[in-house]
């Protein structure tokens, strides 16, 4: 845990001093349980005497399924950041899918590539790109996170680590995947495909009972890309950002957008400015229309404020989150799938 990382940390310091120079998850969540910290011990920010209301949002249809997946996980002793998770590894394993984990589509190369990001209410984070062969790259970016001094872990560098925490190496280019490559090769003239569709990336924001934010990017990026391509998904600030005294955005469409404008923090800084979630998103969206041409491209933001509130918008039609929420441990969850889309 987050303890663990700062004492990483220290040791690495005083290593560095003295040289002068200054659990295996290889499938979909089905036991939160089963690693969860019990009762969430080590947590430097006490429980309340009254639960608050915990909510969670993540884009697309898919986050339907995601957030369900993360209130078992709350539900199972776990925080904001199991939450997301539970709910990004639901969908990384997920082989029908063509845009996350297992199945996505793969560079023109024919490989598929991950990327995937998580950050938490106190700042900590970890994130890894260009990852292959791991079902799972949200579960190794919490890892890199918790048990290393670093943000960011990259290729194959990220793939040993992988295999260091006992993550077997799995294949992730699908049948399904395989024939879609093969027939873009016969008719394009092997330049990525810039919206080969919406649902190109799951982002996650949780709330839990105890006021703690967490949020969490994982995709295989743009379709087709060339190989080696990393877009806004793995990057703290495009793709994901999160403030615990703030609130947290998260970003889908093309990535290179997002990184031009920084987006994600930029939605969370207008909230700390005084915007409303839907208000950061909006302003957000515009920034891009605003900059650069927006025929073939799109890109929506979805932000969790630190109250709960929830925002999402998008520069065309189709964009749409999924939000569950629940005022405490022991009263129903209300569900909705809405539309943010600008059209």
């Amino acid at each position: 845990m987050a303890s663990n990382r700062r004492a990483f940390l220290r040791n690495s310091a005083a290593v560095a001093s003295t040289l002068g120079i200054g659990a295996l998850w290889s499938k979909a969540w089905s036991s939160p349980s089963s690693y969860l910290n019990p009762l969430n011990q080590n947590n430097e920010n006490p429980r309340p005497s009254k639960p608050g209301t915990a909510v969670m949002t993540s884009t697309w249809n898919h986050g339907m399924l995601a957030n369900d997946a993360g209130f078992a996980a709350l539900d199972a002793g776990g925080n904001a950041l199991d939450m997301i998770e539970a709910g990004a590894r639901l969908v990384e394993a997920d082989a029908d899918g063509l845009s996350v984990g297992i199945g996505g589509l793969p560079d023109r190369d024919g490989h598929v590539t991950l990327d995937a990001c998580i950050m938490d209410d106190k700042g900590d984070a970890g994130s890894v790109c260009f990852v292959q062969n791991v079902v799972h790259p949200i579960s190794l970016a919490r890892k890199v996170m918790e048990d290393t001094p670093h943000v960011m872990l990259a290729g194959a560098g990220a793939e040993q680590f992988a295999r260091e925490l006992g993550m077997p190496p799995t294949p992730l280019l699908t049948e399904k995947a395989r024939i879609a490559w093969e027939r873009w090769r016969e008719t394009s003239d092997y330049k990525p495909v810039i919206n080969i569709e919406n649902h190109d990336t799951i982002g996650l924001l949780a709330l839990d009972h105890d006021g703690r934010l967490a949020g969490g990017c994982t995709t295989s990026g743009l379709a087709y890309k060339m190989h080696g391509r990393v877009g806004d998904s793995p990057i703290i600030g495009a793709g994901l950002y999160v403030d615990g005294s703030v609130g947290g955005a998260t970003a889908t469409g093309l990535g290179e957008a997002v990184m031009r404008t920084v987006g994600s923090f930029l939605v969370v800084e207008l909230m700390r400015q005084g915007a409303s979630p839907q208000e950061a998103c909006i302003e957000a969206v515009q920034r891009i229309i605003r900059s650069m041409p927006i025929d073939d491209l799109q890109v929506g933001y979805l932000a969790l404020g630190r109250d709960g509130q929830v925002g999402g918008h998008a520069i065309h039609g189709g964009f749409n989150y999924a939000l569950h929420e629940r005022s405490n441990t022991n009263a129903p969850m209300k569900t909705a799938l809405i539309d943010a889309s600008h059209g």
